[in-house]
């Protein structure tokens, strides 16, 4: 009996203790954020989730969060930021199943917690029961629905920058560039066409582009809600539509967004002219970008970066229906960040299209058909690799982490290309050229293009290098194959570097090989990667639905203009040089 009462007593004592251990056992925490930020970062998984046990071994504990920034920055702005943060955090824990009225949102006294790391957190606090009344009444007002996210000015200058930097790699850069490659008789006339499409481009883009490639429509194409830009600004309230970023609670100022995106297709359209350089007609031109820009390029741009935004992703039931209204190849899972299919390879496709449909220039494989002036082709060269770091690290579409990792290996990678063309080309023909170089420095930029913010810096590097020599193949042994007047070697640049940068981001996306990984949740922005093969076959996917879509409507594209208007000039006039019968001028004095 005795025996029976000491384990009694026994287990009452084990009992009392160890309830008060866990009530001082609680894994009280705090989340460190970004500068400006209220991303919840991946290594508050680990800490959350010690809380989110803690309350379901503990009925009837709750947890108090409140949130804090350092002391730069407007007081209005902080006081969103910090708001924003406890929200986050709020959220996370939802997720991992602590219900929602057990976490009280409270707004501490002063809301500035110094300088420093230190001071941009939420603190994730134990709250007391006997306070839990008033506390949660003081809060009520916090508790309410999170305000409309609020767009960061260092993310707007930095998107207004990359904007400025797409269009000087426009005009005057892929002028320049394709310039100095012809024959100095067509000299301005690539410069006509190359400014023209960029303008009539960025036209057409405002008045339907936009809604087409970036509104909900189907898998294939958007709809008709941002016609004129629609909806994007209310003059009478002063107001701007917001777009989204890749970070939740992160947006730009759609108007924004909708600029640095005619940049891209402006560009795209530009591409194109390298191909049939020469010998075609001015009008046609600009009949046929204006067909292909509508069928092709839009529909691509919808199908593989269309999506509804990080913030639709709210709570696993709707996953499948915000995944069902992205584009066809945003929902298969391919990575393209910059344009590897949408611009590169979309636009060598139409380019050799071009050539095979128009045909060979007079005297092609006879006469000299060398560049004009090298000069120019490095300086544009130069102007597109600069413009570039715009094009990839602006595609990030805020100034962070992802933006940064893009800016670094679009620099190495170029940089590999520039030397691997240039050892390729010693090797075969005994000396490295300028042209070499150059052409070197474009391959890189392409094949970088769909990987910069998806691989290391390793899987730069070798994307850079492979990306010089099998574009040294493209333009020399490939186009023989091809037997086409590719004029500049638009394919042999763009579409073998296009490629082959499609498919190695599906190889160093990996984190394994030290690639940053993809979001395998858009709920709980959980970051992971596939297998090496799985994503690789679905990039391949990618490359050729955009083949096979961009061929088809090129050619039936230039039979509209051909069976119209016609698509060459005569030959007399091309031999006598474009510039002069095209336009009425010359590049240089006589």
């Amino acid at each position: 009996m005795k025996q029976l009462i000491a384990i009694l007593a026994l287990g009452l004592l084990v009992l009392g203790f160890g309830g008060a251990a866990q009530a001082q056992d609680f894994p009280g925490t705090k989340i460190l954020f970004e500068t400006g930020k209220a991303e919840l970062p991946v290594t508050a998984a680990d800490d959350l989730k010690k809380v989110a046990d803690y309350l379901a071994a503990n009925a009837a504990e709750k947890v108090m969060l409140e949130g804090f920034v350092d002391s730069t920055g407007p007081a209005d702005v902080n006081k969103e930021l910090a708001k924003q943060r406890a929200f986050a955090v709020r959220d996370a824990l939802k997720v991992a199943g602590v219900a929602e009225d057990r976490i009280v949102l409270q707004k501490p006294e002063d809301i500035t917690a110094g300088d420093g790391e230190q001071a941009r957190k939420v603190e994730v606090l134990r709250f007391a029961q006997a306070a839990a009344a008033p506390a949660e009444a003081a809060s009520a007002p916090e508790a309410a629905p999170a305000a409309a996210p609020v767009p960061d000015k260092g993310d707007v200058s930095w998107m207004l920058l990359s904007t400025l930097l797409v269009i000087m790699m426009a005009i005057p850069g892929l002028a320049l560039f394709y310039g100095g490659l012809v024959r100095s008789k067509n000299m301005l006339s690539v410069l006509m066409q190359v400014f023209v499409t960029f303008s009539m481009i960025v036209v057409l883009w405002v008045v339907y582009g936009y809604s087409l490639a970036f509104t909900e429509g189907n898998a294939f194409i958007g709809g008709f809600d941002r016609l004129f830009l629609n909806g994007v600004f209310d003059p009478a309230a002063g107001t701007f539509a917001m777009a989204a970023t890749f970070s939740k609670g992160v947006v730009i100022p759609e108007i924004i967004f909708v600029a640095f995106q005619a940049t891209f297709a402006a560009i795209t359209c530009g591409l194109i002219v390298g191909a049939f350089a020469e010998r075609i007609k001015f009008s046609a031109v600009l009949m046929f970008m204006a067909i292909w820009f509508t069928f092709s390029y839009a529909p691509i741009a919808h199908m593989v970066w269309y999506w509804m935004g990080p913030d639709a992703y709210t709570a696993a039931s709707v996953v499948d229906e915000m995944n069902a209204k992205a584009g066809l190849i945003w929902q298969w899972g391919a990575l393209d960040f910059a344009g590897g299919t949408v611009v590169h390879i979309n636009a060598a496709v139409a380019g050799l299209v071009g050539a095979y449909v128009i045909g060979k220039r007079v005297g092609y494989g006879k006469e000299s058909m060398a560049p004009h002036n090298l000069t120019l082709t490095m300086v544009g060269a130069s102007l597109l690799w600069v413009g570039w770091f715009g094009f990839n690290a602006g595609s990030a579409l805020e100034a962070g982490n992802s933006a940064a990792l893009a800016f670094m290996n679009t620099f190495s990678a170029t940089a590999a290309a520039v030397l691997a063309w240039c050892a390729g080309e010693a090797l075969m023909k005994g000396k490295a050229s300028m042209l070499g170089a150059a052409s070197g420095a474009v391959a890189g930029l392409v094949a970088i293009t769909p990987a910069a913010g998806n691989v290391g810096i390793v899987g730069a590097l070798v994307i850079g290098g492979v990306a010089g020599i099998a574009c040294l193949w493209g333009v020399n042994g490939l186009k023989k194959m091809l037997g086409a007047d590719d004029s500049l070697d638009v394919f042999g640049v763009h579409g073998v570097g296009g490629i082959v940068g499609a498919l190695l981001t599906g190889v160093f996306n990996t984190q394994a090989l030290g690639g940053p990984g993809l979001v395998t949740d858009w709920v709980t922005a959980t970051v992971g990667s596939n297998a090496i093969g799985a994503q690789v076959w679905i990039q391949l996917k990618a490359v050729l639905l955009t083949i096979v879509w961009s061929g088809v409507v090129s050619f039936i594209a230039y039979k509209v203009v051909d069976l119209t208007i016609g698509l060459r000039v005569p030959e007399d006039e091309e031999r006598e040089g474009l510039d002069i019968t095209s336009h009425g001028e010359t590049a240089y004095g006589k």
